[in-house]
């Protein structure tokens, strides 16, 4: 299946267990603005509730930006008070896969610069891949706005002091790709956009082979322990393991190694029926 939200800029494309969301402004350095995100929250619930997808994808078009964050030419528009809104974060903010609560795996391969708002979509995938031209900035101070959503993403992804520079110094302070990689930002390093956009894929194949509940639980209980203590962290992931017991794979695993076969792996049966939530809370 595939998808193009024209005029919007996002592109959308689904097969083989992969949905794949590309920000398509080229010409605007796949910059976002307010018409893209209830498009972005709309595909987000899509791969949420969708059984048949089991990894994210994100992607940009070209190989010069990756996305140089808001379109600051969109802020006085018509549509602004919905990315300007005064309701609380969990309403307000959608562009994300995390902001989405969606807790199936999520790839991100950063091609060129990456300013702003498009490190809303590094600091909430799961894995980084970048090609050797990207490089990581913020410019929210530079024009007088508050950096705090994508750089709270930064510093746990990041040393504390080199998180500050990037919010601190905006512009003036670059992070190339590969210094990214050395600090942790970026888990695998390309030659070229080709080559990460191919690594990326190959990734999240890897990952679309597993089972799909498994693979979910095992995000989440990763990603709920940075907000709690280590103890917290482990009773939740003893009630994670537990719950999984009751799920077919649980056997199905165990079943296809002994018999020597691929595992046939079964959907989750709460994301059938709520379409919503993969995952009780």
């Amino acid at each position: 299946m595939s998808e193009h939200e024209p005029g919007v800029g996002v592109d959308y494309d689904v097969a083989d267990g992969i949905a794949t969301i590309t920000l398509n402004r080229p010409e605007r350095g796949n910059s976002l603005t307010p018409a893209m995100q209830p498009v972005l929250r709309r595909l987000w619930g899509e791969i949420r509730g969708d059984p048949a997808i089991r990894v994210g994808l994100i992607e940009a078009s070209g190989d010069r930006h990756f996305c140089t964050g808001f379109d600051v030419a969109e802020t006085d528009s018509a549509e602004a008070s919905s990315v300007f809104s005064d309701a609380p974060f969990v309403d307000a903010v959608h562009w994300s896969a995390y902001q989405n609560r969606v807790w199936k795996p999520v790839v991100v391969v950063v091609t060129g610069l990456c300013v702003g708002g498009g490190l809303h979509f590094v600091v909430d995938s799961d894995i980084v891949v970048a090609s050797e031209n990207a490089a990581f900035l913020d410019a929210h101070v530079n024009v007088g706005m508050v950096g705090a959503l994508e750089n709270i993403g930064l510093a746990r992804r990041l040393p504390l002091g080199t998180a500050l520079r990037m919010t601190l110094e905006g512009k003036d302070f670059r992070l190339p790709a590969r210094r990214a990689y050395e600090l942790g930002l970026v888990d695998e390093l390309a030659a070229t956009p080709a080559a990460a956009r191919s690594r990326g894929r190959e990734i999240a194949e890897r990952i679309a082979k597993h089972s799909p509940q498994a693979v979910a639980r095992s995000k989440r209980a990763v990603w709920e322990s940075l907000d709690v203590g280590y103890h917290e962290a482990l009773e939740r992931g003893w009630r994670s393991i537990q719950e999984h017991w009751a799920h077919p794979d649980f056997e199905e695993g165990p079943r296809a190694f002994v018999e020597g076969r691929e595992p046939r792996w079964n959907p989750d049966p709460l994301a059938r029926r709520a379409g919503e939530e993969p995952l009780d809370d």
